[in-house]
C-alpha cells in the first residue's frame, strides 16, 4: 500500500481514539476544575462502563442494535450512580480535601477492580457492534488525464468506527450547551470559580459536587461504552484511559474544557498514527515527553490560567 492511503487509514483511527479519550478526558477535567479533586479511581469508571454496556447487551435478547442501545444508555446511569454515591459516602466526609480525595481514589480504584473481578472473571468479553458494514475509502492520484479517484485494495473502515467519531462530537457539544448554555452549567461554572460565594448564594455546593463527580463518571462509561465493540471489556482495561486522560488534561490546562478538547484531539490523532506506523509503546513515551515539556515551560497547561 502507497504512504498516502496508509496514512488516511491512520488518520481514521487516530480520530477514534481521539474521539473516546475526548469523552473520559473531559469527564476527568470537569470533576477537577469544580471540585478540585484529582480522581484516580476515574479509569475504572471507564472499565465501569465497559463490563455494564457487555452485561447489559448480553441479557438482552434480539439484534445486536437493541442490546448496543440499551447499554449506551443504562451503562453511564449506572456508573454515573455509583459514583454519586462514591461522592456522598466517601469523599463528602474528607470535606472533599485535594489530598485527602487523591487517597480516597486510589483506595476506590483497586475495590472497584477487586470486586469487578469477582464477579465479573478476569476474561474478556467482546459486545457485538450493531452494525460494522465496511466502507472503501478512496485515494487520488495526477495522471495524465487529470485527478482520478480509485480504491486502493484493503483501505477500507467500518460504519461503527464513524459512528464511534460522529457520537463523541454530538456528545462533546452537548457538554459545552450544558455548561455555557443551560442553568446548570451557570451552577457549576460559579461553584468553580469560589465555593464559598456560590454557599451564600444558596447553591447546594454538596449536590453539585455529587452530580459533577457523577457526571465525569458517566462521561468516561459513555466512552466506555462507544469503543468495547471495538476493543473488549476486560476488569483491567482502565489503566490506558487514565493515563491519557492524565496526560490530556495536564497538556490542556487543568479544569479547561476548550484545552481538554483540544489535546485529546492532538494525543488520540498522534497516537493513533504512531501505533500504526511504528508502535504504541512508542506512541505513549512521546505523549510523556509533551507532559514532561508542558509542565517545564508552560505548568499551568496550554489554556489553563496562571495562579495568581
Amino acid at each position: 500500500m502507497e504512504f498516502g492511503p496508509h496514512l488516511i487509514l491512520a488518520i481514521l483511527e487516530g480520530l477514534v481514539q481521539a474521539s473516546v479519550l475526548t469523552l473520559t478526558a473531559l469527564g476527568l477535567s470537569l470533576v477537577f476544575g469544580v471540585m478540585r479533586v484529582v480522581n484516580v479511581a476515574h479509569g475504572e469508571f471507564f472499565m465501569l462502563g465497559a463490563v455494564f454496556a457487555y452485561g447489559v447487551a448480553s441479557s438482552i435478547g434480539g439484534a445486536p442494535v437493541v442490546g448496543f442501545v440499551a447499554a449506551l444508555i443504562i451503562a453511564p446511569l449506572l456508573v454515573g450512580v455509583l459514583a454519586v454515591a462514591a461522592d456522598w459516602l466517601i469523599l463528602r466526609r474528607l470535606d472533599h480535601d485535594p489530598e485527602r480525595t487523591i487517597v480516597a481514589t486510589i483506595g476506590m480504584l483497586y475495590v472497584i477492580q477487586q470486586v469487578t473481578l469477582m464477579t465479573y472473571g478476569p476474561d474478556a468479553h467482546p459486545v457485538a457492534p450493531p452494525f460494522n458494514q465496511r466502507i472503501a475509502i478512496p485515494w487520488f492520484e495526477f495522471t495524465g488525464k487529470g485527478l482520478e479517484f480509485y480504491f486502493p485494495w484493503g483501505l477500507s473502515t467500518t460504519s461503527y468506527k464513524l459512528f464511534v467519531v460522529a457520537a463523541a462530537i454530538v456528545a462533546g457539544l452537548g457538554v459545552w450547551l450544558l455548561m455555557a448554555r443551560s442553568r446548570l452549567g451557570l451552577i457549576l461554572r460559579a461553584t468553580q470559580l469560589d465555593r464559598e460565594t456560590a454557599l451564600a448564594f444558596g447553591i447546594p455546593v454538596a449536590r453539585v459536587y455529587a452530580l459533577t463527580f457523577g457526571f465525569g463518571a458517566a462521561l468516561a462509561a459513555l466512552g466506555a461504552v462507544l469503543v468495547v465493540p471495538i476493543q473488549q471489556a476486560h476488569y483491567l482495561m482502565g489503566g490506558d484511559p487514565l493515563l491519557l486522560s492524565f496526560i490530556v488534561v495536564i497538556i490542556g490546562g487543568l479544569g479547561s474544557l476548550r484545552g481538554t478538547v483540544l489535546a485529546a484531539v492532538l494525543i488520540g490523532m498522534s497516537n493513533g498514527i504512531i501505533s500504526v506506523f511504528f508502535s504504541p509503546t512508542l506512541a505513549k513515551i512521546l505523549a510523556t515527553l509533551l507532559v514532561a515539556m508542558v509542565l517545564v515551560y508552560r505548568p499551568q497547561g496550554l489554556f489553563g490560567k496562571k495562579p495568581a
